[in-house]
């Protein structure tokens, strides 16, 4: 459910900001919406150590099993940074040295001084790179000795009495000689390392230096809301979002601190921030969301629901193989064990997609690709490509008449609502028109009536009679939306050809590195080695089939016929991270 937002703004005495803010952090229910653009040098300097202190953590080593020593934070980071700043500089001389290494390489080494103290009594030597077949013209009593030949071209010196210019590429005169560089070069790399060295010693300051980001963040955050804040003379004031649920809060607070107060409902087409509670059963797919950053608008609808159910779905026929089903299974006990005091719900949705997947491997009787056998039990139904494609249609046909349902349920007390069930119909009809085209199953009487009563329905009612000025296009694009309805129901047909692969990939493995009766030991090793390989780059391929297919098809075809744009962003209220928090739980 997307809970429902109140637009809130505060107002207070300019001379109260600082003291406004700190109790909204406290209460931690409002989501700022700054009425100017933050700026200002409190603003950067905080910006600038939340900065300073990441890049601080990052250096620091995860697995250190020191405690804290006990020294002030701020130590621990302007060492660090000062090392880090020496790395900065050390590694920009590196780069250059590199660079003048290899520049200097195919003339060999030499002492750039002992070419000018030659120059000063007469005796002119330059340097230059000709090409494979070039040979300037020398000056009068000029020598020319060839010094390296490579593949780039040929490196000459050439040797005068009288100052010379040749039309060739002449080299640069070096500070310092080709074994002068690489000194420097090993020097930089040692002082480099022992830098790191340094910085790893501090590992145990690690926790302490996480916290010390979170009060930076928090820092952060407060110094935006307070340079978002407008003003009116000696009136300061704050706008944003807050949850129904919370406003009494804000309303004892306003009172108890002598605020004035504006609450409203977000105005038609306001874009609120999206906070959804999920059931306790459907909290495992806030996961997915976390990881490909969608949400649903505030004038949406929350779908997580029918997005977990149909996701386990595609997620089990997608990876196929209850083998697969298992390992997932296992891996996810394992990361749980190592992890407990991470969020629960990312594991529960795994628990949840392994075990579909071990169901439908067990139904189709796959385990890690082995060929079926009668020993092995399954549905035979499901060994018919026909018939596995013929479910895919079926799974596609049900989630599509979901949404219109949905979208009808929603429209109830609308003529709207009319449209929906006439996609209803359409949709079955490319159900049936599928298996006509792909599989060759005859229509069934009616089919073709209630698809000219689903397009009846569409034409009359897809468009309020208000919006028919502005929406008339719709109608004239109906024809390729029906066809796009068509190719949305075959487009499950990605279940079975996706699903299918996989087998034959894990089969394909099994076949070409079966053990053999009297193979030796090295060959078993070798064997086992390669399947384990195999079937790893094939879980691998399985996983990005999840992103690539199984998402898409909620997040693409479930979602356009449930005209649901995925507009939203995530409710943020401001509070502090860094309170009642111990170091450790600041690296989790």
């Amino acid at each position: 459910m997307i809970v429902p937002m109140k637009k809130t703004s505060i107002l207070c005495l300019d001379v109260d900001r600082e003291k406004t803010l700190e109790q909204l952090r406290r209460i931690g229910a409002v989501h700022v919406k700054h009425t100017q653009a933050p700026a200002g040098e409190p603003l950067e300097t905080a910006r600038t150590r939340r900065f300073r202190i990441g890049r601080v953590l990052d250096m620091l080593p995860k697995a250190h099993h020191e405690k804290p020593s006990g020294q002030e934070v701020d130590t621990t980071i302007g060492l660090i940074w000062e090392q880090l700043e020496k790395q900065k500089e050390w590694t920009t001389r590196l780069d250059a040295l590199r660079i003048e290494e290899k520049r200097l390489e195919p003339y060999g080494s030499f002492d750039p001084a002992l070419i000018v103290s030659l120059a000063e009594r007469g005796i002119f030597i330059k340097l230059y790179k000709l090409g494979a077949r070039e040979l300037p013209e020398l000056p009068e009593g000029a020598a020319l000795q060839l010094l390296n030949e490579t593949k780039d071209g040929r490196y000459a010196a050439v040797i005068a009495r009288e100052e010379f210019k040749l039309s060739a590429q002449e080299l640069r005169l070096p500070e310092q000689s080709l074994n002068g560089v690489r000194e420097e070069i090993a020097q930089l790399r040692k002082q480099l390392d022992e830098s790191m060295q340094a910085i790893h010693a501090q590992g145990g300051e690690r926790v302490v230096v996480a916290q010390a980001l979170m009060q930076a963040e928090d820092n952060l955050r407060y110094e935006e809301a307070r340079a978002g804040m407008g003003g009116s003379e000696r009136i300061a004031f704050l706008s944003g979002y807050c949850p129904d649920e919370s406003i009494p809060d804000i309303r004892a607070a306003a009172a108890a601190h002598g605020w004035g107060l504006v609450i409203d409902d977000p105005a038609p087409g306001e874009l609120a921030p999206t906070k959804i509670r999920y059931p306790r059963w459907v909290r495992s797919i806030q996961s997915v969301f976390d990881v490909t950053g969608i949400l649903p608008g505030y004038d949406e609808v929350d779908v997580s629901p029918v997005f977990l159910v149909a996701l386990s779905i595609f997620f089990a026929m997608l990876v196929g193989d209850a083998g697969y089903g298992a390992v997932f299974l296992l891996l996810t006990f394992f990361a749980r064990k190592k992890m407990p005091a991470a969020p629960a719900y990312p594991f529960t949705f795994m628990y949840i997609m392994s075990v579909s997947t071990i169901i439908w491997g067990a139904l189709t009787g796959t385990y890690f690709g082995i060929a079926k056998t009668a020993a092995i039990p399954r549905i035979m139904w499901l060994d018919t490509p026909e018939n596995v494609m013929l479910l895919c249609f079926t799974i596609g046909a049900i989630h599509l008449s979901v949404a219109h349902l949905w979208n009808a349920w929603l429209l109830r007390n609308t003529p709207q609502a009319a449209s929906h069930l006439g996609w209803v119909l359409s949709t079955w009809t490319m159900f049936f028109v599928a298996g006509y085209f792909v599989l060759g199953r005859p229509l069934p009487a009616g089919v073709i009536g209630a698809f000219v009563v689903g397009i009846v329905l569409i034409i009359l009612f897809m468009t309020p009679p208000a919006k028919l000025k502005e929406e008339w296009f719709n109608h004239v694009m109906l024809p390729l939306t029906v066809i796009g309805n068509f190719t949305d129901v075959v487009s499950y047909l990605r279940l079975f050809a996706v699903g299918t692969a996989g087998y034959a990939v894990a089969s394909a493995f099994n076949t070409m590195l079966a053990f053999v009766p009297g193979d030796p030991i090295w060959s078993m090793v070798l064997k086992s080695a390669g399947l384990f390989m195999g079937h790893a780059l094939n879980i691998a391929l399985c996983g990005l089939a999840i992103l690539v297919h199984g998402v898409r098809l909620n997040t693409l075809e479930f979602s356009s016929h449930m005209g649901l744009q995925w507009k939203g962003y995530k409710y943020d209220p401001f509070r502090s991270k860094a309170v009642n928090k111990e170091p450790e739980q600041a690296l989790s």
